[in-house]
């Protein structure tokens, strides 16, 4: 390794040596959180020759995607002791095949990018291969060139009547076709047929000596594609795409519940991939902090509040306050409905209660009286520290803490203004409403419904603020895209949204938005009872996670921090729990099952990665002596299938942005994990011959980075030992 290239792993991608340390940001967070237009960029030493240069990055976390063990250097194998670059493994690849260049795959399919996706480089070929055969252009032919549902049928596979080719049956195509294609591709073997598809299987020798240099030249970026958060991939300079992600979005002072924690992985999710596609992503957690609410809290701290309590834990004590004063208020309005019943005037008594004490202190609040503001914004401040430690647990940071505080009267006003001005909202019984069914013809005005937006009093109701807030992000971020992660629960309210802006004449903006939702979490509680906050789930599946540990004594005296390990590994099984079905699909919350080490779970795959980590500590190689592996000794089906594996991880980034489904990562990874345990017993690495063991180790050290980098996608923290 040259200097130049340690100088860069020292500087940028360094690993946490330890657990017991600070978890890792999420991939590709940003270093500041108070400025969105300044973005810090790696770059190497100037004076580094052009063969060694990695690339630059426009993220400095990197090093949290996917580093190699503390003390490790980047590996840039190679065949025959010849250095290698970056674009080395494709260029290998390319000289394969007579007559293809880069140049002209970019050309010809402009949305290819094979130094960074082989199997865009194999699509490519095939495409031209086929046009020759069927006589078809490869415009039509390259789209259709399907991923196949297991390894067993196939790298690759296309519908013969997606071509539209007329004359003969689709199934006498097909037979046609594979009879003709070439015996002597450089890249494929003969296709196979079943029915009317063919399925194409990649020959290996050639993939197994492009996929491994460039999973490891690639390491932390391997899989991710920035030029897909261009505004012009073709022109950088016009800049980044700026997506916003609004997730998890509590309620000061009540319960973060189930709902808030998939909202949470989900959009922390969300943001990471978007990231990892070269977004510029604005995380915003947008707080419930407002409302006649905080005039009742505010009451119940006067009577009953504990300064050392608040300090300690501002979140629950603010909801054991609320809860003694919401109880308190109950109580009195059943006495005084009794009372009035009886033919008592309570009038009086009515003036004083808690409910009209909480109304007039926040009419102090929104008149911006300050002692009022002070005691809100202290309590909004101090639960906001709270929640800061918690989401870093996961992984999570935000660049925004807003909330429904954050909206101006001013703001909602003037809404309120064009929306009487466009006649969207019309008066009912001294309210205001929208009647869809007046507006949208047909089903779809009857569906949208007629919700208030001003009460009889004035007060404006949450869809008026999210209106002025949506507005109001646009004028300020001018973003391109923006998710809402909220529950399925919310679809008619964002729906009712989404058309509002569209009627006020901003469909543009309306356009860019995207609710996606998701469903319930049943049967969440904990061993103390019913859960009230994501830190009582995650202590209870942490002290779960280190029951299990300490059963096996000997690997548990190996763990340098146990007690940080058991928190990863919890936060593991209850990410992994959430994100393993469809979103919108409803779960079961299953503590016994997803702290198990068995099956689909994260214990399950943060054993692989420590399981990997483990063999590279016992097999004592060296950087310099696992640099000359002769990646030609790897003849064996499972390693063979675990590069298939490796190439498709590109494939699987980009799916993953059309689908908005961490599920699709998990299958993924799930299928590696299986493929890399299957190939144990096959591929020895510690006790076999010299070379062989050097080739096995850099075909297992490449898996260990992408399951590492897929891990820290969805949200995961990699252990080292466990």
């Amino acid at each position: 390794m040259t200097a130049c290239q340690a100088l860069f792993w020292r500087r940028v991608l360094r690993a946490p040596t330890s657990l017991s340390k600070s978890v890792p940001r999420s991939l590709f967070a940003r270093t500041t959180t108070a400025s969105t237009s300044s973005r810090p960029h790696l770059s190497l030493e100037k004076n580094c020759p052009s063969s060694t240069k990695i690339g630059t990055s426009s993220y400095t976390t990197i090093a949290s995607l996917s580093t190699p063990p503390a003390g490790r250097s980047p590996l840039f194998f190679h065949r025959r002791h010849s250095t290698m670059t970056t674009a080395a493994p494709v260029d290998q690849l390319v000289k394969q095949v007579d007559g293809l260049s880069l140049d002209a795959v970019k050309a010809k399919f402009p949305e290819n990018y094979p130094e960074l996706n082989l199997m865009d480089l194999y699509r490519a070929h095939l495409s031209n291969v086929l046009s020759e055969v069927t006589g078809v252009d490869t415009s039509l032919i390259y789209p259709n060139l399907g991923w196949t549902s297991g390894l067993d049928k196939g790298d690759m596979a296309l519908p013969v009547p997606a071509l539209r080719v007329k004359g003969k049956k689709p199934n006498e195509l097909a037979e046609e076709w594979a009879a003709k294609f070439p015996d002597t591709d450089p890249l494929f073997t003969k296709p196979t047929v079943s029915q009317v598809h063919l399925s194409f299987f990649i020959k290996a020798s050639p993939l197994v000596n492009a996929v491994i240099p460039l999973v490891h030249a690639k390491g932390a970026e391997y899989g991710f594609n920035k030029a897909d958060g261009l505004k012009d991939p073709q022109d950088p300079s016009k800049g980044q795409k700026r997506i916003i992600v609004e997730f998890s979005s509590p309620n000061i002072a009540k319960p973060f519940h189930a709902g808030h924690l998939r909202s949470t992985i989900i959009g922390g999710f969300l943001s990471n991939l978007y990231a990892g596609a070269g977004w510029d992503v604005i995380r915003i957690n947008y707080l419930g902090d407002w409302g006649k609410q905080y005039g009742l809290l505010a009451l119940a701290y006067e009577k009953y509040g504990d300064e050392e309590a608040l300090q300690k834990d501002p979140i629950n004590h603010l909801f054991q306050l609320y809860v003694r004063i919401n109880s308190e208020m109950t109580a009195e309005k059943e006495e005084l409905t009794k009372r009035k019943e009886a033919g008592e005037d309570v009038s009086a008594l009515e003036a004083n209660s808690l409910d009209e004490q909480a109304r007039r202190y926040f009419k102090k609040m929104t008149d911006r009286d300050a002692d009022a503001l002070a005691m809100w914004k202290r309590f909004r401040d101090l639960s906001i520290v709270r929640y800061k430690d918690t989401y870093a647990r996961l992984n999570i940071h935000f660049d925004e803490y807003s909330g429904e505080s954050q909206v101006t009267e001013d703001a909602m006003n003037e809404v309120g203004k064009l929306m009487e001005e466009k006649k969207i909202c019309k008066e009912d019984k001294g309210a205001q409403l929208i009647d869809f069914s007046e507006l949208i013809p047909g089903k779809e005005g009857k569906r949208l419904e007629k919700p208030l937006v001003r009460k009889r009093d004035g007060t404006a109701l949450y869809l008026t603020r999210d209106i002025s807030e949506l507005l109001g992000r646009h004028d300020k971020y001018h973003f391109d895209k923006m998710i809402y992660v909220v529950a399925s629960a919310q679809d008619l309210h964002l729906r009712q949204l989404f058309k509002i802006i569209e009627l006020l004449g901003y469909k543009d903006i309306a356009d860019k938005c995207q609710h996606i939702n998701f469903g319930l979490v049943l049967g969440m509680s904990t061993r103390k009872g019913t859960v009230k906050f994501l830190d009582d789930i995650l202590r209870d599946v942490a002290d779960k996670m280190h029951e299990v540990m300490k059963k096996n004594e000997n690997k548990y005296s190996q763990i340098e921090d146990p007690l940080a390990t058991a928190d990863v590994l919890g936060i593991s099984s209850v990410m992994v729990q959430d994100m393993s079905g469809k979103r919108i699909n409803n779960y079961t919350f299953n503590m016994e099952t997803m702290t198990s080490f068995e099956g689909d779970t994260g214990p399950y795959l943060q054993y692989a990665h420590a399981r990997l980590n483990s063999i590279r500590r016992k097999a004592g190689v060296s950087d310099e002596e696992l640099a000359t592996a002769d990646l030609s000794l790897l003849t064996e089906t499972s390693a063979i299938n675990l590069c298939r594996h490796m190439a498709g991880w590109p494939d699987v980034v980009k799916n993953t942005l059309k689908t908005l489904e961490p599920t699709t990562v998990l299958t993924y990874l799930f299928k590696l994990t299986h493929a890399l345990s299957s190939s144990y017993d096959q591929l020895q690495v510690v006790g076999s011959e010299p070379e062989l063991m050097k080739a096995r180790l850099a075909l297992y050290t490449a898996v260990q980075t992408v399951l590492a980098n897929g891990m820290r996608l969805i949200g995961l923290s990699p252990v080292e030992r466990m």
